[in-house]
């Protein structure tokens, strides 16, 4: 059982070699790549439940937290109760933020251009991804 043969080995390479590929991109905008992720779903939804975020993420709420804050702090997104349940917590772009946007809208392009993919061979990529996706977490819901 070889390290090189291992899906798992090979997904996780993968991950922190695109992330490396994102970080000068992102470090122009002053974000992290986790960052960047959130304020996709923002930019995507507008306002948003931390609830809703977390989900959309695939990521627990102990996670997501510390990033809204940092966000928060940068002035990039605001959080507020909910007027209707005290115990939601909305979360949504600044003005600021929304500015941001204009500027990333370049990032996927110059992924692109960095890495040399194509957009057929990335949208083909995308889609195996998440079929795995689906099929590991389907096989752990089992367990």
């Amino acid at each position: 059982m070889l390290l090189d043969d291992q899906l798992c080995f090979a997904l996780y390479a993968a991950q922190r070699a695109v992330t490396a590929a994102y970080r000068p991109l992102l470090d122009d905008l002053g974000l992290t790549y986790p960052q960047y992720l959130v304020l996709l779903v923002l930019w995507e939804r507008g306002e948003t439940s931390v609830k809703e975020l977390a989900a959309a993420l695939r990521l627990d709420y102990g996670t997501v937290s510390p990033l809204l804050k940092r966000l928060e702090g940068a002035g990039l997104v605001r959080r507020e109760r909910a007027v209707g349940d005290e115990r939601s917590v909305l979360v949504a772009c600044t003005g600021r933020g929304e500015v941001l946007r204009e500027r990333a809208a370049r990032v996927p392009g110059a992924l692109l251009t960095t890495t040399g993919l194509g957009a057929q061979e990335v949208a083909h990529l995308r889609e195996q991804l998440w079929n795995l996706t689906e099929r590991a977490t389907t096989a752990a819901d089992r367990h």
